[in-house]
């Protein structure tokens, strides 16, 4: 319940901050342009408070924080009276209408410069990527990836971290092969040539790395206990922190894998458990707790956390940069994030990326979640790359959206006269109807990854 609770508060505070920039970059433009503001709303449905400011724009926090809108005065509309007639939207050029459109998903593009070259600042910690193991028969074995292999270059770009390399591996989709330069474990230089010429994100929460065979090296598990959670199964047994499993029902324990998969399989069964504790073994008697995975399938499980081997000196660096360097990278990271994001489009309308791969607003929460969690750098990093999304999704020619504005104020530069009120007000009204389902869709894969 409390993981429901953060999780939605999370999500809530990330996308106020990003509807709050998007909506002031429409807000900002349309000042500048002369138009009158009517009312600036983060939320939709009942506002909740109000307040105004000397040119007489309400400002409201609305009921339900899933998104949010600028009312702009508008003669198609409002009753406008004579002294307003020159402040409405319809009443400015095309280009200046076009501007008020852009200035949303552009105003998500250099937020995400700012909270990248922040975060910049800070200093970010990356875990060296070395690769731990190969799937067998995969693209990556095919191509003589080895295990110890740290990656340098994917393609032509530098990579520093795991989360560069999955973008850059992404951005091999569609292409016929993908180089890989690598340090292999005995520090010579070599280059894997993968070929990715009928490779797919077909499967439903496959990551793309793992998708091609490569598993990142982690530190192994050991089977000492670190924690032991509260009014769980472990507790009731009185294991403690530091004690060691040896054996669980007389068998004698290999790895942390292999515990698990013992307890999983002695869901609400008493059974026997022998620990190492101060040099000494002591034998516990435990009935594991059970979790529902499916109709049929209940699975057991304690309520611990081991603890983990040390990484490898030299596997964890922290790298900070000046303001102008932040800058630079912020600019650079925002960019191919952007067309990252525009090339992941044309892989889902073209199913070299499955729609199964779509998440809505509870994959956002989970995400916004952990992200906290993890503190300022991952919680900057995650709004940047929903900001950037968010930008990208909003240019999509969709007459609901941005993108759906800019397309018609292009049609009427072209045409040298608007598109008719009849003709847009059937492009809303389909426009609302592929969102819905779009939102519907996205919603029914996050439940189904609960």
């Amino acid at each position: 319940m409390f993981d429901f609770f953060w999780n939605l508060g999370s999500f809530v505070i990330a996308l106020s901050i990003l509807v709050a920039v998007h909506e002031y970059g429409h807000f900002w433009v349309a000042r500048k342009a002369g138009v009158k503001v009517l009312r600036f709303s983060i939320g939709f449905g009942k506002p909740l408070f109000t307040w105004y400011d000397k040119m007489g724009t309400e400002y409201a926090i609305s009921v339900i924080p899933l998104g949010g809108y600028v009312r702009m005065l508008d003669s198609r509309v409002d009753d406008v009276d004579e002294h307003n007639i020159d402040k409405t939207l319809d009443s400015k050029s095309v280009y200046a209408r076009m501007a008020v459109a852009a200035a949303g998903p552009a105003a998500n593009f250099l937020f995400a410069i700012f909270a990248l070259a922040i975060m910049y600042s800070v200093g970010v910690q990356n875990v060296k990527p070395v690769v731990g193991n190969v799937t067998e028969s995969s693209i990556a074995q095919k191509a003589g990836v080895q295990p110890g292999d740290a990656i340098k270059r994917i393609g032509g770009e530098d990579v520093n971290s795991w989360q560069e390399v999955n973008f850059a591996v992404m951005s091999g989709l569609g292409e016929q092969q993908l180089e890989i330069k690598v340090v292999d474990d005995k520090g010579q230089i070599a280059i894997r040539t993968l070929d990715v010429r009928n490779w797919k994100l077909d499967q439903k929460d496959v990551a793309p790395l793992a998708s091609i065979g490569i598993n990142p090296y982690r530190p192994d598990i050991t089977t000492e206990l670190a924690l032991i959670a509260e009014n769980s199964a472990a507790q009731r047994a009185q294991l403690k922190a530091n004690d060691v499993i040896l054996s669980f029902n007389q068998q004698n324990v290999e790895s942390w894998a292999h515990f698990v998969g013992l307890v999983q399989q002695a869901a609400y069964q008493q059974s026997v458990i022998t620990v190492l504790r101060d040099g000494q073994e002591v034998t516990l008697n435990v009935t594991p707790d059970g979790k529902e995975i499916s109709k049929d399938q209940v699975i057991g499980y304690l309520g611990v956390v081991p603890k983990q081997k040390s990484w490898p000196e030299g596997y964890i660096e922290t790298r900070q940069y000046g303001v102008f360097d932040s800058i630079v990278l912020g600019v650079q990271k925002t960019y191919a994030l952007t067309a990252l994001s525009f090339d992941m489009i044309g892989n889902l309308l073209t199913g070299q990326v499955s729609v199964q791969n779509i998440s809505g607003p509870v994959g956002i929460a989970v995400g916004a979640g952990d992200s906290v969690s993890y503190g300022l750098v991952a919680f900057l990093s995650f709004l940047a790359l929903i900001s950037v999304n968010l930008g990208v999704f909003n240019l999509l020619p969709l007459p609901m959206l941005d993108g759906g504005h800019l397309m018609y104020y292009l049609i009427e530069l072209i045409r040298k006269k608007p598109v008719s009120e009849k003709t847009q007000e059937l492009g809303y009204k389909l426009g609302a109807m592929m969102l819905l389902a779009l939102t519907c869709f996205a919603l029914f894969n996050d439940v189904s990854r609960l």
